[in-house]
C-alpha cells in the first residue's frame, strides 16, 4: 500500500498510533527489520538527515526508506536550520517513498543545538516560525509535514509561544517529548504539557518520553489524550512493546519474556546489526551502546551493565549475557532504577 495512503489511515483511525522514535546510530535499516519481526510500531522514523548547505542525503539513512522491511510508512526526518537547504532537502526526499517530511526540533545533544539546530532552535520561535513556514510551502500532498519538539531549551515558557506557530503553518502531526533541551532524559516527563498541545492544536500529537511497558502507555494515552506514542529507548529494551501495548487494549494478557527470550533477542541484535567486515571489537562496543538500555531491565543491581561494559570479545559478551539471562523465569523489561558503580561511564543515551 502506499505509504502516504497508510499514514492517512492511522491518522483517522480509531487506534493509537505507535511510532517507534527516530534515534541516531540506532534506529538503521537493520534494527526496523527486527523490531517489525517482533511485532513493531505502526510508523517509522528514519534517523534525522543533516542538512546544510552542500549536504546529501546519507546513504545508509536512504536504505531505511528504499528497503523498507516493515510493510508500514517511513517518515523521513531532517534536522538542520539553513531554509534553502532544508527546502531542496525536503523536495529530495518526497522523491522516494515516504509518508511525510519531519523537522527535528528537539534533539538534545551539545554538538547539534550549539549549531542551532534540533534542540536548539527552540532558542528563536522567530527563526522556528520561518522554517516550518518554509517547509509548509515545499511539502506538496500527499506526503504529509510533521515536527518533533521538546517543550523549549533551558525552561518550558517558550511552548505556549511554539504551539501557535505549529497551528499557523498546518503541520499535520507534532510529536511532544515531554521535557525541556536541559532536561536531556534525566527529568521526569511532563506529560501536562503533552496534554495542553492535544488541546491547542488542530492537529494529531503523539506523546513521547518513558514509554517503558503496556500499562505506562494507556496511563500516558489516558492522561495526555494523544493520539498515540512515539517510544525509543523502551522499543530497544523491549522489542515485545509495541505488541504488548496492542495485547492490553484488546484486553488480553500482555506477553512476558522469558530470560531466553531476552538471551534469544540480543542474539538476534547482534547478529542483525553487525556489518559483514566488521571487526569483532567495534561490534562488541556497538552492542554496549544497545545495552545501556537492555540492561536497566535485566537485573537490579547495575552488575550485569558493570559487566558487560567491560567485555572486549563476543565470546565474553554473551558469557556475561548468558550468566544473567540464560533462565526460564520472567523478564519483563521494566527498567529498574540502577545506581551505578562510580567506575561506569554512562555511554549517550536517545529518546
Amino acid at each position: 500500500m502506499n505509504p502516504c495512503s497508510q499514514f492517512d489511515g492511522l491518522l483517522r483511525g480509531p487506534e493509537p498510533i505507535l511510532a517507534l522514535a527516530p534515534m541516531q546510530d540506532v534506529t538503521d535499516l537493520p534494527f526496523w527489520r527486527l523490531m517489525a519481526a517482533y511485532g513493531g510500531a505502526d510508523l517509522y522514523y528514519t534517523e534525522y538527515f543533516r542538512v546544510h548547505a552542500t549536504s546529501h542525503l546519507e546513504p545508509w539513512i536512504l536504505e531505511s526508506i528504499t528497503q523498507n522491511p516493515t510493510g508500514r510508512p517511513a517518515i523521513a526526518q531532517m534536522i538542520g536550520n539553513d531554509i534553502p537547504a532544508l527546502v531542496r532537502t525536503a523536495k529530495e526526499l518526497q522523491q522516494h517513498p515516504i509518508a511525510a517530511v519531519d523537522l527535528n526540533l528537539g534533539c538534545p545533544a551539545p554538538v547539534v543545538y550549539r549549531k542551532c539546530a534540533g534542540g536548539g532552535l527552540l532558542r528563536e520561535p522567530k527563526r522556528v516560525d520561518a522554517i516550518l513556514g518554509a517547509l509548509r510551502d515545499a511539502v506538496s500532498a500527499p506526503v504529509r509535514f510533521t515536527v518533533k519538539t521538546r517543550l523549549g531549551f533551558a525552561d518550558t515558557q517558550v511552548f505556549a509561544e511554539l504551539l501557535p506557530i505549529f497551528a499557523k503553518h498546518s503541520v499535520d502531526l507534532v510529536t511532544v517529548h515531554g521535557r525541556t533541551v536541559a532536561e536531556m532524559y534525566r527529568s521526569e516527563v511532563h506529560y501536562d504539557f503533552i496534554g495542553r498541545a492535544v488541546l491547542a492544536l488542530p492537529c494529531p500529537v503523539l506523546a513521547n518520553g518513558n514509554v517503558h511497558s503496556a500499562v505506562k502507555a494507556e496511563e500516558v494515552l489516558r492522561f495526555t489524550g494523544a493520539k498515540g506514542l512515539m517510544i525509543g529507548r523502551g522499543a530497544i529494551r523491549n522489542p515485545w512493546l509495541f505488541q504488548q501495548i496492542r495485547q492490553q487494549r484488546r484486553g488480553e494478557t500482555p506477553f512476558v519474556p522469558m530470560g531466553r527470550d531476552v538471551l534469544d533477542y540480543v542474539r538476534q541484535l547482534y547478529e542483525a546489526t553487525s556489518p559483514t567486515a566488521v571487526r569483532e571489537l567495534s561490534q562488541v562496543q556497538k552492542m554496549k551502546k544497545y545495552m545501556n538500555f537492555i540492561g536497566l531491565g535485566v537485573e537490579p543491581t547495575g552488575q550485569f551493565l558493570h559487566d558487560i561494559r567491560r567485555v572486549t570479545t563476543r565470546d565474553d559478551f554473551f558469557r556475561v549475557c548468558e550468566n544473567f539471562l540464560d533462565h526460564d523465569r520472567p523478564t519483563p523489561l521494566e527498567p529498574f532504577p540502577i545506581v551505578l558503580k562510580e567506575t561506569d561511564v554512562l555511554m549517550g543515551e536517545h529518546r
